[in-house]
């Protein structure tokens, strides 16, 4: 039988465990990086192009012309899917500590916003530039 004790040291431990795999922004836009390295030797997230990438009009929905449609442009504030009217968390993580810190669920929405704004898939360089636009346009 485990004591108090013994439990509380084993969850102290499985926490520790968890924290040492947690993604972080930076890690997620390292692994993109790579993966757009490889079609594109020396390949570097770049800001300028990620902010481009989230205010282009891209021509395929009419109510979705760009990103900023649902975002908005403050990346700190909560913004609204135009269609269904759900609210969006915020995009900077100073805002909303959960943004980025899931592959999975990184891939998850860029798959689904890419398809429905830009009309298809995004590739690793744009995911890249784009989550450090984010990572950068929170600093500003």
């Amino acid at each position: 039988m485990m004591t108090a004790g013994k439990i509380c040291i084993a969850l102290m431990v499985l926490a520790g465990a968890n924290s040492a795999f947690a993604e972080t922004p930076a890690s997620i836009v390292s692994g993109y990086a790579a993966e757009a390295a490889k079609a594109t030797p020396g390949f570097a997230p770049s800001a300028k192009r990620g902010q481009s990438f989230f205010t282009r009009e891209w021509g395929v929905s009419r109510e979705m012309p760009n990103c900023t449609a649902c975002h908005g442009r403050n990346l700190k504030v909560d913004g609204k899917h135009v269609i269904t009217g759900k609210r969006i968390s915020p995009f900077a993580p100073a805002a909303n500590p959960e943004r980025f810190t899931s592959s999975a669920k990184v891939e998850k929405w860029f798959k689904r916003n890419c398809n429905e704004v830009a009309g298809r898939e995004c590739t690793a360089a744009e995911k890249a530039d784009f989550i450090q636009f984010v990572i950068q346009g929170e600093q500003s």
